[in-house]
């Protein structure tokens, strides 16, 4: 019996939550139709200052970064920087006489005479200021003063 009555009460409780809950619903839904009071206001109206509007402006004097044109067909004066000439490097005297290759080794010594001294030179090796960038047993690249140049075999 003790199970009965709490299930009843509880029962009763869910009955009037949720007749509660639909009762509010209903009347959202369904609002009274009473005429709505009109007040009079009594005293001066409000008045409200108005402050004087910031203007200002937008003045597109660069070039559209889409297009590349300017505003209004005007053309902007650009500066063009003036580039120092390069100093042009002397050709140097520089002969290929030949290359000395061990057998089975990839490494070659090559003979070269730079402004009338005999050098032997190895990949990569700078000597009186001129670099050996690459060789064979027909031509080598050196590289000088800012110079690339390939020189032929002198027989």
């Amino acid at each position: 019996m003790k199970k009965n009555k709490r299930t009843y009460i509880l029962l009763v409780a869910v009955l009037i939550i949720w007749g509660f809950l639909g009762y509010r619903i209903l009347g959202a839904i369904n609002p009274s139709e009473k005429p709505a009071v009109k007040q009079d206001l009594v005293g001066r109206p409000y008045q409200i200052a108005l402050k004087k509007r910031d203007t200002f402006s937008v003045h597109a004097d660069y070039r559209d970064p889409f297009l590349g044109t300017w505003p209004d067909g005007k053309k902007k004066t650009l500066r063009k920087k003036v580039l120092a000439a390069k100093k042009e490097t002397p050709q140097r005297n520089i002969v290929y006489s030949g290359s000395l290759a061990e057998n089975g080794s990839d490494q070659r010594l090559f003979f070269v005479t730079i402004e009338g001294n005999q050098q032997i030179m190895a990949k990569n090796e700078i000597i009186q200021g001129v670099k050996l960038v690459n060789g064979t047993s027909e031509s080598i690249k050196v590289q000088y003063g800012g110079r690339m140049e390939t020189i032929a075999l002198q027989k």
